[in-house]
Formats: structure tokens, sequence, C-alpha cells
């Protein structure tokens, strides 16, 4: 990074929200730990920091801080929040325990402008997530605005601006405003961060770093290896050597449509490995969710471990790692202490004897799907629901079988062909079908059935930390159940999903 803004990692929920705002405005935005060095965040010659909210107390014995001389560099510096707080913490004010706190839409009134709030409305709705607050500003510092506390200050000398509201949310109504004025009019940032040439820049990255060297890549049909690959394939060619595992718990027709779209399209070399009998064989008997995760993705290390060994002269294994899952790898918040297994599916053994080589690491998923179309990718390629590693293997609830995992290929298929023929695919976030253990009696024409119960579930959401289930019309719910019913044999019975999550989550297992 060159002259772009620096976001140190306080612990705040929005922190990729931040980033994501800045990028929209054509600039270049980071993500650090609160806790790099000075060092290492004048090395990237930013032209601006941004200290994030977080859930800490600057008055806590084990509060997230930084170094004083920070603010010393003359860079200018937008403190959010927690960041305010820091600031002022830091600089020689005080801040208190709130009597009250504030949590979610509040009055703000502009005291004095500064150029952070130019051109901002002097009263305004903000988001408020804060229970600390603000006693006295530094030395130095003006207090710019206010709702029930001080809620903007600066040292405008300094090229300091604090405060306590989030801008980067949609519910503060002129947030964008401020972003803007902060990254163009006070940090002067260039804009100059565009997709097109990320695409040459990394493409020309990737040749120098690889040479002649091969290099391998588990495609997954998903929109992030499929576009990873693509990117790599413009870089070196036929150098590139994917593998696809069939594991039999794929969309119906999956493994065609990939090796037809990569393969005979893009003219990728993939290697297709037809796995489904042993992962059949090691699901058999198995029931319990965890188990079956554990399962599904230790054997697809195993399969993918022996694949890649036998291609001579491999030195590279590209991934399609975006930049959500570095931010969370680097969080101060660490890690996840329990991460469901799979979402680790596809994670390949330490001491597999390949270097990495990960292109979209920069990129947002709204960001990879552009250079997928840059890239020539189709549309509804790009734009494809998430699909999970273990795939049907926590769709089908209870034991897996190729029976079950037939049936549910079909409804699933038939749902998704009605959302796209209805044009609702795009205005959802993930649609899918469930196979219920339950099975119930049914009347098919003169015939008494009994066979199973299948759930329908689509969600709406922004960021899959929380979702609502999709308000479909009854009309076409009414379709899509009675198209399965019908077509579908092994099923005759539908429900729709109306939980939100929470306290639900999106996928059943």
């Amino acid at each position: 990074m060159n002259n772009g803004i620096i976001i140190l990692d306080f612990g705040s929920q929005y922190n990729q929200l931040i980033a994501r705002r800045i990028r929209e405005l054509g600039v270049y935005s980071e993500v650090l730990p609160f806790n790099t060095s000075i060092e290492d965040i004048l090395a990237r010659n930013p032209s601006g920091i941004i200290l994030s909210g977080g859930p800490s107390s600057v008055n806590a014995e084990n509060a997230h801080l930084v170094d004083r001389a920070l603010f010393e560099k003359g860079i200018p510096v937008l403190g959010i929040c927690y960041g305010m707080q820091l600031t002022t913490h830091l600089l020689g004010g005080t801040v208190k325990k709130g009597e009250k706190g504030e949590y979610g839409k509040a009055k703000f009134e502009i005291l004095k402008s500064n150029p952070l709030l130019s051109g901002v409305s002097r009263f305004s709705t903000v988001w408020m997530s804060h229970f600390d607050e603000v006693e006295n500003v530094p030395e130095g510092f003006v207090s710019n605005g206010t709702t029930d506390v001080i809620s903007a200050i600066s040292d405008e000398s300094k090229k300091i601006y604090c405060v306590q509201f989030h801008p980067e949310v949609s519910h503060t109504e002129e947030g964008a405003r401020m972003i803007e004025n902060f990254v163009f009019n006070i940090c002067k940032a260039p804009k100059d961060w565009k997709l097109t040439n990320y695409i040459d820049k990394t493409v020309a990255e990737i040749k120098e770093k690889v040479g002649d060297q091969k290099v391998i890549l588990g495609l997954s049909g998903g929109v992030d290896s499929s576009v990873a690959a693509v990117l790599i394939h413009k870089a070196i060619g036929d150098q590139l050597q994917c593998i696809f595992v069939d594991t039999g718990l794929l969309r119906k027709d999956e493994a065609e449509k990939v090796m037809k779209n990569y393969g005979e399209h893009f003219h990728l070399n993939i290697k297709l490995i037809d796995a489904k009998d042993r992962f059949m064989t090691k699901l058999k008997g198995v029931s319990d969710p965890e188990a079956k995760r554990k399962i599904i993705g230790n054997e697809f290390v195993v399969v993918f471990d022996e694949e890649s060994h036998k291609i001579e002269g491999a030195k590279f294994l590209a991934q399609g790692t975006i930049y959500p899952d570095v931010i969370e790898s680097q969080s101060v918040k660490g890690p996840s202490a329990v991460i469901k297994s799979h979402h680790n599916v596809g994670g390949l053994p330490e001491e597999m004897d390949f270097e990495l080589l990960e292109p979209l690491r920069e990129l947002f998923k709204d960001e990879v799907r552009k250079v997928g179309e840059e890239l020539g990718i189709p549309h509804h390629l790009v734009h494809r629901h998430p699909f999970p590693g273990p795939g049907l293997g926590i769709r089908i609830l209870g034991e897996v079988d190729e029976e079950k995992v037939k049936i549910l290929q079909e409804a699933d298929d038939i749902f998704i062909e009605e959302l796209y023929k209805n044009n609702l695919y795009e205005t959802v976030s993930q649609a899918f079908v469930v196979l219920l253990p339950v099975k119930s009696v049914g009347v098919m024409g003169d015939e008494r059935t009994y066979e199973y119960t299948a759930v329908v579930r689509s969600a709406n959401t922004t960021d899959f930390m929380t979702a609502t289930f999709s308000k479909f019309p009854w009309e076409f719910l009414e379709n899509v159940s009675n198209r399965i019913i019908n077509e579908v044999k092994g099923i005759n019975r539908i429900a729709y999903d109306i939980s939100s999550k929470p306290p639900a989550t999106i996928e059943w297992e």
C-alpha cells in the first residue's frame, strides 16, 4: 500500500465496514492490529490513520493502547468511538464511565464546525455504541458536537479529529460525508484504487513470483477459488493445475458445470477427481453434525494431498483467501476459539511443501466479484450464493447416503431454478433446501405415501453475522412446494424456515 488509509483495529465489529467505505471512494485502505509498530505503519506511507471502535475501556488495566508518538508524526488521525476515548486518554484529557451509555440512534448537534464536519447539517442522526464518555478534552482540543455527551472533538493544528459515533454505518445519516471529508479534504489521499489496475499489478506480481514453476489450486466452483484460478491462469497459463474433488456432496451436476465453465470456456487445466465412493463410505452410519464436518474435511485433505503429489514440479499452492479472512486471522480479538470445522474444509496440512499464492488476499467479496467480471467470468457465476465446504453433508440432517443426496440435489435445483426464473436469486444472500430425517404420511393420486420432509431456507444479510429470513410472495413459495413434491420422488412435505439469525443460524448444521 502507498498513500492509503490505515485502520488500526481495536476490536470493533465495524472495522471491515470502515475499510469498505474508503475503498468505495477509490482509495486503498488496510486494517492492521492496534499494536502494529509505528515503524511498520510509517513504512506504508499512509495518507491518514483511523483508530477504530472497540469493546474495551481506556481505563481498564489491560486496555488496548498505541504509542503516543503516533499523534506526533503529522499524519491526520480520525478516532472513532473507542478511538476518540483513546485519543483523549493519551493526550491528557479524561474519560469516565458513563451513567447510562448510549446505544443505537442519537441526535447529534454541531457546536462548532471543522473540516471533518464540513457540509454536515447542524442536527442529524448518528449511531452510538458506547458506555464510557469523554469528560474533559485534551489541551488544544475543542468540543465540536454533542449528543447527550461530548461527541466530536478536534485539534485542527495537529490534524486530529474524533467522533464518539460510528460514521461508517448507514444509520449515521451524514457519515459518508464525514468519511469523504477525512479521506480527501484532510488526508488528501490519492484516488487510485481501481480494480483494473489491481488485476494488471497482480498479474505482473504472479509472473515474477512464480517464474517457470507450476501452481496447484483446489478449484471448488465457488466465487473465490474460481476468480483466483482465472486470474492466475491469465498470468501463467498452463503452469496452473487445478484439482476439483467431487465429494458426491455437491449441487446437482456441479462437476460437469465446473469442467464446462472453467475447463472448456477458460481453458484451465482441471483434474477431476471422482471421490464420491470414498466420502460415502466414510460417512456411513454417522449422524452427528460435527463428526460429519470433520470426516468430510479430513477426507478432502487426504484426497487433495494424494493428488497434489502426483503433479511433478509444483512449487506453489494457490488459495482463494480474501481480505475478511486475513482481517479475522490477525484481529485483536483473535481467531475464534472454536471455529466450525466446515469453514476449514480444503485447509491443507502444514507439512505440505508448497509456497502459498493468494492473489485475492487484499480484496473484499464484492471486489472479488468485480474482478471476476473484469476477467470475463459470467455474471451468474460470480454472484453465486455461498456453498458450505461439507456441501450437502450438512444439509442432510442425520446420516448421509446416496439416495438422500440425490433427493436433495433435485429439490435444491428446483428451488434455485425458480429463484432465477422469478428474478429473486440476487435479491437474497443465501438460499437452499434442507432434508430432514423425518418422514410423514401423504397422499399422491390414490396412493398413500410415507416420505421425507424438506425445508426451504432463504436468508438476507449484509455480513452473515446477523440475518433475516427472506419474505417471498406466497404464490412463489406455493409454486416451489408444488414443483418439489410433484417432481422429486422421496419428498411429500415442504416447510419454509422463518427464523432469523440469531437465535438460529443460516445453515441447519
